[in-house]
């Protein structure tokens, strides 16, 4: 085993191919060894504002190559980056700031009272700094995002996992070494995060758009040779509907994964993608920020056992339970919990709100659903959206499936 921290990584990256791209944003882009350099000055001057090993970085940047660099400099300082929308509302920013406490805040917000150390977007740390190597350092937790999906309020999902890697072994998501990666979708969102910088640290050129735009997207695909990439379903139906002389005029032959998650894909939308790609490239992911358990299932899977979302990954757990907290049976409507692989300790803790959990590690994200006899997953619904009318429970989703 191989552990490296992230800093080791990123340098080890640009010792080996400095001249590669790193990251494309629109018409700019970043070589590897520019990567490397510009986040050891930054990180600098994160550390001359007073940032330390062990610091929240809240991180509220569009979508762009300083959003990397940003994230980036923070590990190297041994911190966590705690991204969230450029866009969030003042009362909302405010709020999380005030949970996070962070060191240091970096772009919207910078000229907010909020009784932090702020640099605006756009940021250029002084040329004077030194770009030369810091000193190693491992970030205790990798990430802290925000989230209001399982609790209803906004709250931050600290993940347990520290900031190294040992990709020597096992790749994330079929994710692989020194492809290109499309992120259409927003950086502040757990997903797009963590999957381009997974993409990120394997040596994958990754190309970051703006915001998603359906054409668009093909465009990069072909432009790229795009390997690997992630949409939710609305993206997917918005480029669905394109005209099909638009639609089918682009080459992605090179698109190897397209992988969707974040909300139930409608079962025709589905269909007309495998049929459109090809089973072997279309996947769906469930799971949680908080990393307790993932479900994964290919397309032509998918097409044999419709409407699940897969089997549980990497030794993780699943049973689905009453009201009184009892196992159900196979096929039985209950509660979602899962197990992180090998029964291990949390994979994350909440600040804002805590976690509902059975004895044993057993955590909810409040999703129902059930299990069939083969150990696929199907999701109901959200356990808040349960209407119970005469004794009998009713999940919108499968009135709104039916519609």
């Amino acid at each position: 085993m191989s552990l490296k921290s992230i800093s080791a990584i990123i340098g080890d990256l640009a010792k080996a191919q400095p001249d590669w791209p790193a990251i494309s944003h629109e018409t700019m882009s970043i070589t590897r060894l520019e990567l490397h350099q510009s986040t050891n000055r930054l990180a600098r001057a994160y550390q001359g504002l007073g940032v330390q090993e062990g610091d929240f970085v809240t991180i509220a940047l569009p979508n762009s190559i300083e959003f990397y660099q940003a994230c980036i400099a923070t590990w190297k300082l041994g911190a966590t980056p705690q991204p969230i929308s450029a866009k969030l509302p003042r009362v909302e920013q405010i709020a999380i700031v005030s949970l996070a406490e962070p060191a240091l805040l970096v772009g919207s917000g910078a000229n907010l009272a909020l009784g932090v150390q702020t640099l605006p977007a756009n940021f250029m740390p002084d040329p004077a700094l030194s770009d030369a190597d810091l000193p190693d350092k491992v970030s205790r937790f990798w990430k802290a995002p925000t989230s209001g999906g399982s609790t209803g309020r906004p709250k931050i999902i600290v993940s347990e996992i520290p900031g190294c890697f040992d990709f020597s072994q096992d790749k994330p998501l079929q994710q692989e070494f020194d492809r290109a990666q499309l992120v259409p979708g927003p950086l502040y969102h757990n997903g797009p995060f963590s999957f381009s910088m997974n993409g990120l640290f394997l040596g994958n050129h990754i190309v970051v758009m703006t915001r998603f735009d359906a054409e668009q997207t093909l465009a990069l695909i072909e432009a790229h040779d795009i390997d690997w990439m992630m949409m939710v379903p609305t993206m997917m139906s918005r480029i669905w509907k394109l005209p099909d002389e638009i639609r089918l005029k682009y080459d992605l032959s090179s698109l190897r994964v397209m992988l969707h998650l974040a909300a139930p894909c409608p079962p025709w939308l589905k269909e007309k993608w495998i049929d459109w790609l090809g089973g072997d490239r279309i996947h769906e992911l469930f799971g949680g920020t908080e990393g307790t358990g993932a479900t994964w299932i290919t397309g032509d899977e998918w097409l044999a056992h419709r409407g699940s979302v897969g089997k549980l990954l990497g030794g993780a757990k699943v049973k689905v339970v009453n009201e009184q907290g009892e196992t159900l049976p196979d096929g039985e409507i209950g509660e979602i919990y899962l197990l992180p692989p090998g029964g291990q300790g949390s994979t994350y803790h909440y600040i804002g709100a805590e976690s509902s959990g059975l004895d044993g590690g057993w955590e909810s994200l409040g999703d129902m659903g059930y299990v069939d006899s083969q150990g696929y997953l199907y999701l109901s619904d959200r356990k808040t959206d349960m209407i119970l009318a005469g004794g009998a429970n009713i999940y919108p989703a499968e009135i709104e499936a039916a519609i």
